[in-house]
């Protein structure tokens, strides 16, 4: 069935280990005809993006991956008129450095923007190889899987790893070209705020916090904790009516807000009642 990878967002530090090692392996070495010398800068076939998300102070950081998906129906592929780019049985999607004549039409296919890249140099299209030269020596795992210290990549056969899959969703769900790597954690809106005690001007704890979806009314709730701070965390993107609700105090609602993209709705403020 081939080989997956599973990067697990959650638990990735943002350490760049992945990113060094990627160029580590490929920089300045010729693994022909699995791939050419990777350039000095430009190129990164494992690329990590700080996706910063909200508002101060209500701010998360996600490091994202960009890397090549190895699609199983992988337009890159089809777009080839040279016949450069072929699937192995382990799944691998490869760009062969001696069919390849620099005609760009894969990068112009792939659904997945920025994870192939152009060679002016060589004239040739350049992307992750699942790092094919080592497995065909006998590892089990690419470069960038062997140097993550928190576990985040998992790499193996996927029959094997059928349970973190189902954990996992694709990068990008409406594109119908069955990846090979798979995302635990992808970011999904939160909205966060605080809750204070407009009179003793003191953060509320244990304030119940109500998000209601304005269309189909879906609920997500939460409590502040010891600071007065509230984080509801992966809602349906959309907007929302907030509900703030404390014994003593009278309920406050606000709305609605715009959940479309992670968002800090400030500090809220209560009345006794």
């Amino acid at each position: 069935m081939g080989k997956v990878l599973v990067i697990d967002l959650n638990i990735c530090n943002g350490c760049y280990n992945c990113q060094v090692a990627c160029k580590d392996e490929h920089v300045g070495n010729d693994w022909s005809p699995i791939a050419k010398p990777q350039p000095d800068t430009g190129q990164f076939w494992n690329k990590v993006h700080d996706k910063v998300r909200g508002q101060v102070p209500k701010v998360k950081v996600t490091y994202m991956h960009s890397i090549c998906q190895h699609c199983d129906d992988a337009p890159c592929i089809e777009a080839c008129n040279v016949d450069a780019i072929y699937k192995r049985d382990d799944g691998a999607v490869i760009i062969d450095t001696e069919k390849c004549r620099g005609n760009q039409l894969c990068l112009s296919a792939c659904p997945y923007e920025g994870v192939i890249y152009f060679n002016d140099s060589l004239n040739i299209a350049q992307k992750c190889t699942f790092c094919a030269h080592l497995l065909d020596d006998g590892w089990t795992e690419p470069r960038c899987v062997d140097a993550c210290p928190t576990g985040a990549f998992t790499f193996g056969d996927e029959e094997d790893l059928k349970e973190l899959i189902a954990k996992a969703e694709p990068l990008k769900p409406a594109q119908d070209v069955k990846p090979r790597v798979w995302y635990i954690g992808l970011p999904k809106p939160f909205i966060a705020g605080a809750v204070f005690d407009s009179v003793a001007d003191e953060c509320t704890e244990d304030a119940r916090v109500t998000a209601m979806k304005v269309g189909n009314g879906k609920v997500y709730e939460t409590a502040t904790d010891s600071y007065g701070d509230f984080w509801l965390r992966d809602v349906e993107p959309g907007e929302y009516t907030i509900l703030v609700e404390k014994e003593g105090y009278l309920p406050h609602k606000m709305g609605p807000v715009d959940a479309s993209k992670d968002i800090n709705v400030g500090d809220i403020a209560v009345w006794k009642a």
